[in-house]
Formats: structure tokens, C-alpha cells, sequence
């Protein structure tokens, strides 16, 4: 049996594909740990889980600066290249320390590091383990910056600098690019969403979503869902709300017109007044209410989107920021959705979409489609079947580093 060790950001759509795999090599008798920031990792983890706190908090300027962003987010490749200034290499830089003390603590035979937890990434290198990349989204799979090479040179700058400024020999660190373990780069989508023009490299396993057993008690009315009226879910995640009341209200508008019954994960003050066929709650079981939805619409974050496509459910993607608009262009190359624009979509917008969608049975075949890929690629068993194959073959690994 082997000790995994995952490395994830403070991100709860990140976190949770993990859990899935780690769920399932706990089944098969593997040793599995977790380490990130208190303030999202240990809620999310199997009830028993190893947990490693990479620190007591995190950086409150990275905090601050992700409360701007949710308010105000940047689009396009300023976008990109702020979600990283901001975020990404603050947290990776943040993380190295409280990493380093997780793999001496739980001492793994492999390390899998998120893509945007170089921390990961870094410690493994430096100290000479097996390392697995975790890619919770697919917009980096396709090189997102090709068409904006200078801010690729950046990042690539950036990411090389943090590397040694962790401790990675300088010709080691100019040999790895850290969003992409040699070993093994765990994808947890499947080409027919990512439309690859060219093979992806035999380490890679496209995995589909991972999405497993998910206990969920959030409170639900599952008598809402009750009738023959079509169900649509809106939502805009667990962080994007922030900027959405006012498509959030478009929504409500659009949806309070057309005869079908809708239900928005959305603070109830944002619209406190909605039309009898919209319920606003705060949360949502959400993989449970998926069984029961014909149409969701939201903001193209890659977990929403493929736990949509997994239950067969087409979508209207209205892209925030970040890695979401690679997402919904996914989305849309694939025949099972639309996009809108988010910060410009009108009530006229949104019930032309959601009468598109559900009028053309297309968009739901096309959806039916991406749910059968999905299955076939495996899901959680076939990634820890990946991962266990990275063991030595006497299962032991080489220690905690120096």
C-alpha cells in the first residue's frame, strides 16, 4: 500500500475532485492526507480524512484581493494573468513552507499537487518524489496564452522563479513546467469536451469528473421539483455570486416569463422579490439536484459545467472571469450549450437562450453524449488506478525530504 499526499489552494471546486479519488484509494487500503488552508480544505474531507493545515490562515492580501476580484472581475487575458498575479503565485510562494512540513509529517510515496498549488509541485521537486498534477479544469490542458504569447513568457518567468525560490535546483527548475507533472497529469474532463486537435502525452489521463460519493445536507424543498414543467438551475458557484446580482435579477425576470420551474442558488437579499415559478436559496445540494434539472444555467466554472454534463443536463455558460470563458467555448464547440455575455446579457438575452436550449433536443443529445464519454473515461476508480501505478514496486516510496 502506498501514502498519498494531495496539495490543494483554497478553493472548494479544486478540492473536490480529490476528495472523490482520495475516497477511493482509501477503499483500496491506501494511507491518503490533505494539506491547505484551513478556511476551505477540512470541511470538505471524508469524515477520518489526514489533514495537514499548510497554515493558520490564508494571506489576507490574497484574500483581499480575490474580495475585489469576485466584485469586479477581470475578463480575458488581463484576467488570466490577475487570477495568477493575485492569486496563484502568492498562495504557491504562501504555501511552501506549511508544505514542506506536511510531506515530513506524512511522510508520502507521492505528492499531488493541484495546478494552482505550485507549493505541490515545488517540495516534491526539491526533495526528489513521484509528483502527480491534479487539473481540475481543462482551459489550461489546451495552452490558453498561445494566442497571447508574451503573457505565457510571463508566466513561465514567474513560475520558474517561484520554483527556485523554493529550493528547486535552477537547471532542474527550467526542465518543469509545474502545472505538469512528468509522472502523471491527472485531467479531470475528457477530450470530447476539450476538442484537442493533437494527442495528449501518454502520462496524461483525461479522467472525466471525479465526482463520487458526496455527502450533502443541505437542507432541500424537493417538493419544488414536483410537475411537468421543465427545471432550470442557476448558479454562479461558490464564489462568482458576489458579482452576479445583477444577472441574477436578469435571471429571475427572464425565467418569471417562461413555463418552467426554476431554482437559483443565490443569496436571497439579491432577489427579494422573486416570481412565483423562481425559489432562491443560498445553497443547494447541488450534484442531487442535477438528477432532477433540464437546463442549468451558469458561469462556466469547470466543476459546475462537467457535473451538468454527467447528469445529461445542457447549459446557457454566461463566463465570468478566470478560466471560464475557455470553459463555455468548450461547451459550445461540443454542441451542449450556449453562452451569453454575463455582464451584458438582457431578460430578452436569457429567454432566448433557455427557449434555444430546451426547444432543440440537440443540445440535450449533445449532452447525452459528453455524460457517456464521461462514464466510459472512469471517473475516480480509473485515477486511482493511475495513481497507484506511480508506487514503487516494493510500495515504498523515498521519505520525507531532508
Amino acid at each position: 500500500m502506498g501514502r498519498f499526499l494531495f496539495v490543494v489552494p483554497p478553493l472548494e471546486g479544486h478540492t473536490n475532485p480529490t476528495v472523490a479519488v482520495g475516497r477511493e484509494l482509501m477503499a483500496r487500503g491506501h494511507a491518503v492526507g490533505w494539506t491547505g488552508y484551513p478556511e476551505v480544505t477540512p470541511a470538505l474531507l471524508p469524515p477520518g480524512a489526514a489533514y495537514i493545515p499548510v497554515a493558520a490562515h490564508a494571506p489576507r492580501a490574497v484574500v483581499d484581493a480575490m474580495a475585489v476580484r469576485s466584485l469586479a472581475p477581470p475578463s480575458g487575458a488581463a484576467g488570466f494573468r490577475s487570477f495568477w498575479e493575485e492569486f496563484v503565485l502568492p498562495i504557491g510562494r504562501d504555501m511552501v513552507p506549511g508544505t514542506t512540513l506536511a510531506v515530513h509529517a506524512f511522510a508520502p510515496d507521492v505528492v499531488v499537487a493541484d495546478q494552482h498549488a505550485l507549493a505541490g509541485a515545488a517540495v516534491a521537486l526539491r526533495a526528489g518524489l513521484m509528483w502527480a498534477t491534479s487539473a481540475t479544469s481543462s482551459a489550461d490542458l489546451v495552452d490558453p496564452l498561445a494566442v497571447v504569447p508574451k503573457v505565457g513568457e510571463w508566466l513561465r518567468r514567474r513560475m520558474h522563479g517561484l520554483l527556485v525560490e523554493a529550493g528547486v535546483d535552477e537547471a532542474a527548475a527550467a526542465r518543469v513546467d509545474p502545472r505538469f507533472s512528468p509522472h502523471l497529469v491527472l485531467g479531470f474532463t475528457t477530450n470530447e469536451l476539450v476538442g484537442a486537435a493533437e494527442p495528449f502525452p501518454c502520462h496524461w489521463a483525461l479522467v472525466g469528473p471525479a465526482i463520487g460519493v458526496r455527502p450533502d445536507g443541505t437542507p432541500f424543498p424537493w417538493d419544488w421539483l414536483a410537475g411537468d414543467r421543465p427545471v432550470v438551475l442557476v448558479t454562479l458557484g461558490t464564489v462568482n455570486w458576489r458579482a452576479g446580482a445583477r444577472f441574477f435579477a436578469v435571471a429571475a425576470e427572464a425565467l418569471g416569463l417562461l413555463d418552467v420551474q426554476v431554482v437559483m442558488a443565490a443569496p436571497p437579499e439579491v432577489v427579494p422579490d422573486p416570481p412565483p415559478n423562481v425559489l432562491v436559496v443560498p445553497r443547494v445540494p447541488q450534484v442531487a439536484v442535477l438528477r432532477r434539472v433540464d437546463l442549468v444555467i451558469c458561469h462556466g466554472g469547470h466543476n459546475t459545467v462537467c457535473e451538468a454534463l454527467a447528469a445529461g443536463v445542457p447549459l446557457v455558460v454566461a463566463a465570468v472571469r478566470d478560466d471560464q470563458p475557455f470553459v463555455a467555448d468548450q461547451v459550445v464547440r461540443a454542441g451542449a450549450g450556449v453562452r451569453v455575455r454575463f455582464g451584458r446579457a438582457t431578460v430578452a438575452d436569457l429567454r432566448a437562450a433557455v427557449g434555444t436550449v430546451l426547444g432543440d433536443p440537440g443540445y440535450r443529445e449533445a449532452a447525452a453524449s459528453l455524460r457517456t464519454a464521461f462514464a466510459r473515461a472512469g471517473g475516480a476508480p480509473v485515477a486511482a488506478d493511475r495513481l497507484a501505478a506511480l508506487l514503487a514496486p516494493a510500495g515504498a516510496g523515498k521519505g520525507p525530504p531532508p
